[in-house]
């Protein structure tokens, strides 16, 4: 079952379109969560210690036997046994998954023990970004069929990927392609080979973000014949994939929450594969990134990819191998124009777009604003305050769903949004899709020329609107209201023709 927007249908089990049993896992999921916050607050020694000591558990090693090949190494106190135990008691996490090819249990036990209360809040919110908190929690419970305990699991792991390991938003983004242009110069070697390695990625276009597929999604085209293996270090190539895949994230507009990721196969031969890249895009999308791919297609397979797809075939989780279609040509009953309008599919793979890949290089300057650490601090601030009414909104939602309590969490879902594109500028560095105009700080991207050409109008209508009731309020005297005029029109920085869906338009099962 669906509900339809005015243009775009919200698929089930998404924010806006939740069954009566969906809404009460997804309340059951954010109970968790707080019951993770209160641990971490908790003033018993034992809750303490037993979060500390959960990262010993965790990496401890299995002793099978005495004799076993294995059977050496340190092996887990009854201390660290009961640590696990009471953590998951707690926290009502079920026997570990046997099918965790990821190990995200271990990763989660390992993050229990380096965090806080305070460090987790920030996790969830630095990711959240312009999106309903909800949305990111039904992705990981969505990704795990609605197992509460295996989608913490799962969000957490995520959570921590993103902050200790990748840096997504304190480098990767903040950085973003002028730090890249920057670190060519230095003089530091590995740095400049890097830094060298990330920009030759985007100048040659090997992927890039460009249109919009029939269903509205945001397509990622990746051009596989201009890779070559070792042409390039891993770290860098993992950057560069983690940096269109976030990239991805910005230019959705709601309520659209996936993308349509076209492999581009034209051209390539085995010296083209590389498994690396391809199971770190699949461990990307599975594990950091759930339910962000809307479809995938392999377009202009040649016959040597076939031996090569049985084996990723095998990689891939069910739901993300049933999203693949494989595409051959523009046309007929295999053709790419079956997903993708011909006007609005690129020319480079026969569609009658006029348009073509060109990165566009940094602008000296473009993000002096990020220097402004005062008012990035001051909008933080404000962000933080919108999160703790929302999670003591959700905190009562989760005892007792009410409609007065669905409006406020949507309404400071709402206030979110706004906040997080008032800030984006101050803590993400711009990227070609800024420089070219297609991604409008919240407002509705702009692929084609059409949509910037509407885009324009709307954006000098608002002008014109704001400068007429400028005038009109000095005219009157009015110095006070013109300044709560000034500050009304600065939030109105998102698209106000989509609002953000709520959870309270749930449809029973």
């Amino acid at each position: 079952m669906s509900t339809t927007t005015a243009t775009t249908t919200i698929p089930e089990g998404n924010v806006g379109n939740l069954t009566t049993q969906q809404e009460a896992k997804l309340r059951q999921f954010w109970g968790t969560i707080f019951k993770l916050y209160d641990l971490y607050e908790s003033k018993d020694p034992e809750v303490q210690a037993a979060l500390k000591n959960c990262a010993t558990q965790a990496n401890a090693p299995v002793q099978k036997s005495r004799f076993g090949l294995f059977g050496g190494g340190k092996k887990a106190s009854a201390e660290d046994t009961n640590a696990i135990a009471l953590v998951e008691k707690q926290l009502g996490l079920g026997a570990a998954d046997e099918n965790d090819k990821f190990g995200l249990r271990k990763q989660f036990m390992e993050m229990l023990s380096k965090h806080s209360a305070e460090s987790a809040r920030a996790m969830i919110l630095e990711a959240v970004k312009h999106d309903h908190p909800d949305a990111l929690a039904l992705r990981f419970l969505r990704a795990r069929k609605w197992e509460v305990d295996k989608g913490i699991i799962m969000m957490f792991s995520a959570m921590d990927w993103r902050t200790s390991k990748s840096k997504v938003d304190s480098d990767i983004m903040y950085n973003g392609e002028a730090g890249g242009a920057r670190d060519e110069k230095s003089s530091d070697p590995n740095t400049k080979v890097l830094a060298h390695d990330f920009m030759r990625q985007l100048r040659m276009g090997k992927g890039f973000l460009h249109g919009t597929d029939k269903e509205g999604r945001p397509i990622s085209y990746v051009r596989a014949r201009l890779h070559k293996p070792f042409d390039g270090k891993n770290e860098s190539l993992e950057r560069f994939i983690v940096y269109n895949i976030e990239t991805g994230r910005m230019v959705l507009n709601p309520p659209i929450e996936t993308a349509c990721l076209v492999f581009d196969l034209s051209g390539f031969t085995l010296a083209n594969l590389d498994y690396v890249p391809i199971k770190y895009i699949i461990q990307s999308f599975e594990a950091n990134y759930p339910e962000s791919l809307g479809v995938i297609l392999v377009h202009n397979a040649p016959w040597v990819f076939k031996s090569v797809w049985k084996i990723i075939h095998g990689w891939l989780d069910p739901v993300v191998a049933s999203k693949v279609h494989f595409t051959n040509g523009r046309d007929g009953a295999d053709g790419i124009t079956n997903h993708i309008a011909p006007d609005r599919l690129i020319k480079e793979l026969g569609g009658d777009l006029d348009w073509e890949y060109k990165y566009v290089e940094p602008v000296e300057g473009e993000n002096d604003i990020m220097k402004d650490t005062a008012t990035r601090d001051r909008l933080q601030a404000e962000r933080q305050e919108i999160a703790n009414r929302f999670e003591a909104a959700t905190r009562k939602w989760v005892e007792a769903s009410t409609p007065e309590i669905n409006a406020e969490r949507a309404s400071l879902a709402k206030e979110l949004c706004v906040n997080y594109w008032k800030l984006d500028p101050y803590i993400r560095a711009r990227s070609l899709y800024d420089r070219n105009g297609n991604m409008r700080g919240g407002k509705k991207v702009a692929w084609y020329e059409d949509e910037k050409a509407a885009a324009a109008a709307e954006d000098k209508a608002a002008d014109n609107a704001t400068v007429k009731s400028e005038e009109t309020f000095v005219d009157a005297g009015t110095d006070g209201e013109l300044a709560a005029t000034a500050k009304a029109v600065d939030a109105l920085n998102i698209d106000e023709k989509t609002p953000l869906p709520t959870t309270t338009n749930a449809v029973a099962a």
